[in-house]
């Protein structure tokens, strides 16, 4: 069984071959069961999250193992942890042991490229990052593959997060600069990524202009926001998965109060896989809602061993 390290998930998986070869990878039938939750009890911690996501295809299967840990804190120590195992799905030989962190950033970030490769306007070039965590770190790179990104606008609500975040892609090559005034930075963007874990919506439809390309990356359960009702009803939306409509608050609230339809979700990420270009109208704001899928980390595993 191989064992990879972050360090070795960074070489096998770099962004142009991800966006190349995730969409087949993609379009294959694959059992996704839900999600297992668990909660995990130590006599003076606070509860802890046990997750457990399994997924399988022809020819191969995977789980990814998280634990959330909150009094890692206290520890110094994060408060995230994550493996995936990859296992032949017809000998049920364990093939992989991977770094899930890494795995996990590198394959929510290519999904994010990929929907812009369809979606965002071919000139498109600036981008801004809403968010300075692990994911919002891979974004430029990613979007990099697909378009030619110069440069990026980088907003968190903490500040000196934001400026961290510019100095470390001004090393690589990008005009990054930390900005607090989101409103500015949103109306100049080609294509905007949020990547939080907001409770109230930091994108605001009022802000937003034909041709732009919204991607919402990071909230995932029905009390987080990251765009509000407005930029919902002006954007075509896309979708990673069906899931998305019922678990994120970005899609479920406006639903839930008619500020759009199920019928106004334009289609999935494998609808959009299965076409090099979609929608690319100047006239048009795109917006593409991810949560992450265990197709994706299996798929993005599979190249990794390959």
């Amino acid at each position: 069984m191989q064992i990879l390290s972050a360090r070795d998930l960074i070489e096998r998986l770099p962004y142009d071959v991800l966006v190349r070869d995730l969409p087949p990878l993609l379009l294959r039938k694959t059992d996704s069961p839900q999600r297992h939750v668990h909660t995990v009890h130590q006599a003076g911690e606070p509860d802890a999250t046990l997750l457990m996501m399994p997924a399988w295809t022809e020819g191969f299967g995977g789980v990814k193992i998280v634990n959330v840990t909150p009094g890692n804190a206290a520890r110094s120590l994060p408060a995230v942890t994550a493996s995936y195992l990859l296992f032949d799905a017809v000998t049920g030989e364990h093939r992989a042991l991977l770094d899930g962190g890494e795995l996990t950033a590198r394959r929510t970030a290519a999904v994010a490229a990929i929907a812009a490769d369809r979606l965002a306007l071919s000139h498109a070039h600036r981008l801004l990052l809403v968010g300075s965590g692990r994911i919002a770190s891979e974004l430029a790179f990613a979007y990099r593959a697909v378009r030619d990104i110069r440069t990026v606008d980088v907003y968190s609500p903490t500040h000196a997060n934001a400026e961290k975040l510019a100095h470390h892609l001004r090393d690589h090559g990008f005009a990054a600069t930390a900005t607090e005034d989101l409103a500015n930075a949103a109306q100049r963007a080609d294509i905007i990524a949020c990547a939080t874990l907001s409770h109230t919506p930091l994108v605001k439809g009022e802000w937003l202009a034909p041709g732009q390309h919204v991607a919402l990356i990071g909230g995932y359960t029905h009390d987080m926001r990251e765009a509000d009702d407005a930029a919902m009803a002006r954007a075509s939306i896309w979708v990673d998965s069906h899931a998305a409509m019922s678990e994120a608050g970005d899609l479920a609230g406006p639903l839930s109060h008619g500020i759009i339809r199920y019928e106004d979700i334009r289609g999935t990420l494998p609808d959009l896989c299965r076409h090099a270009q979609v929608e690319r109208r100047e006239e048009v704001i795109t917006l593409f809602k991810s949560v992450g899928e265990a197709s994706q980390d299996l798929a993005a595993a599979a190249i990794a061993l390959r």
